[in-house]
């Protein structure tokens, strides 16, 4: 008895599910992503100094603690805090991110003194 083979064309793999899976990680990519800043630090650059007067206005940022010369304060009690010590918005903030302040952190607090008025701030390490 003898067998024959039936030759069968192969059949090419349809492109489709491939193309239709790139698509799908493509608008998942897409929508995972973050577009734009959260905010934009526009400090001076080194160098340019300035006066300083009255008492000392230094802010320690934490990860999540905040303390005016060494003072702890919470969040919602910054601007209070600082008042007695500002005779204008326009006095200069020295402010000093910790080993555990995260530069959104930084933003926030800057943020939250923005409202607030103030619009001089000296970053330091």
């Amino acid at each position: 008895m003898q067998l024959s083979r039936t030759q069968s064309r192969r059949r090419r793999p349809s492109l489709t599910p491939m193309i239709d899976v790139v698509f799908l990680l493509l608008v998942f990519f897409m929508l995972a992503s973050r577009f734009g800043m959260d905010a934009v630090l526009d400090l001076p650059l080194g160098g340019q100094g300035g006066s300083y007067s009255g008492p000392p206005r230094l802010i320690g940022i934490g990860g999540s603690d905040l303390d005016i010369n060494g003072v702890p304060v919470l969040d919602h009690n910054l601007i209070q805090a600082l008042a007695p010590l500002m005779e204008n918005p326009s006095d200069m903030l020295v402010l000093r991110g910790r080993d555990t302040a995260t530069l959104q952190r930084i933003m926030d607090v800057v943020g939250l003194l923005r409202q607030a008025g103030a619009r001089n701030f000296v970053l330091v390490e």
